[in-house]
């Protein structure tokens, strides 16, 4: 989760190779085997991420479940560098920026998250992230003026807020909903766009590959949580330990793996299908959640999902070039 918003608005950030005249066509087949299936193992992993945080906060506060989970997705991407010997990035105005970036797109929503799941349960969380496009859309309207509105975008808006309002039941008055975990699951799923937005206005065109900026966005965001988490938790007198290994697997899988698979399929089949992962997100969230942690489930929470999926969908929709007229000229 949490990169799937930034699919479009990152693809200038993102290395995006092309085969050269040397590739051989026996190899095409088995390079789009290999991406289906890693859109695949991408989409299982961010939608059992909700699941992962709710085990996780059974045992642990939320900022040490958000901790935990950057120190492990943290330690993914070192790895990675080291590996491909990538440095980190160099400037004090790039890391200034990528400080901001990493509150904004890490230590905030992971935080919010974990904190919201305390009170609501997987499958509404994964809906609310669901959102995403739709704040994306909003917020790029007015922050990017090479985003304009058509008919349909807007359609796709409005709809998308009207399947937020079915999955919470606003005529029924939100009842029996936790409006404050909600609340912190959407400004959540808010905090992601305003992130992938400051990052296309100030950290696009650096320079610097995709892994060590993210790298050092997730060191960042680990240092962050550092300094809080003391502030506001104790040590853990016990480490339980299916909580921790759902830590262990949110961060090394769900976030230090997930983000490099996602840069890969960005790189490989482009961010129009890349982003296509949104829309699997919280229909795996939601049987993850019923199936494993037996949460109930109403019906406005899968209509309501569909409604928010069609919606982004819509959002999402470019117009189609158009075609030039022959010009015809007396003969």
């Amino acid at each position: 989760m949490c990169y799937e918003v930034g699919c479009r608005i990152v693809a200038p950030m993102s290395t995006v190779t092309t085969p050269g005249a040397g590739v051989r066509p026996a190899a095409v087949p088995r390079a789009r085997l290999d991406w289906r299936l890693r859109f695949g193992a991408l989409s299982l992993i961010w939608g059992f991420s909700f699941l992962l945080i709710k085990v996780g906060t059974d045992g642990y506060a939320p900022f040490q479940v958000t901790l935990g989970r950057l120190v492990f997705g943290a330690a993914v991407l070192v790895a990675a560098m080291a590996v491909k010997r990538e440095r980190l990035p160099r400037g004090a105005r790039t890391w200034l920026r990528l400080t901001v970036a990493a509150f904004l797109l890490n230590a905030l929503p992971f935080s919010l998250f974990a904190y919201a799941e305390l009170t609501i349960p997987s499958t509404l969380a994964g809906v609310c992230n669901a959102t995403s496009p739709l704040w994306g859309m909003a917020l790029s309207l007015v922050a990017l003026s090479e985003d304009r509105p058509t008919r349909l975008r807007v359609a796709g808006l409005g709809l998308g807020f009207l399947g937020v309002l079915t999955v919470l039941g606003a005529w029924q008055g939100f009842h029996g909903l936790d409006a404050t975990g909600t609340a912190m699951a959407l400004l959540a799923s808010l905090s992601y766009p305003v992130g992938w937005i400051y990052v296309r206005r100030t950290l696009a065109g650096t320079g610097h590959s995709h892994l060590s900026m993210t790298g050092a966005q997730l060191l960042l965001a680990t240092v962050q949580l550092a300094v809080v988490t003391p502030l506001f938790t104790s040590f853990p007198s016990r480490f339980p330990l299916v909580p921790l290994l759902a830590v262990a697997a949110l961060g090394a899988l769900g976030t230090g793996l997930a983000v490099l698979v996602q840069y890969g399929l960005v790189a490989e089949v482009g961010p129009t299908t890349a982003q296509m992962v949104t829309y699997f997100i919280p229909v795996i969230a939601t049987a993850a959640g019923v199936a494993i942690l037996g949460e109930s489930l109403t019906w406005t929470t899968p209509v309501g999902a569909a409604i928010v999926l069609a919606g982004a969908a819509l959002t999402q929709a470019r117009p189609k070039p158009r075609t030039p007229r022959p010009e015809v000229t007396p003969g």
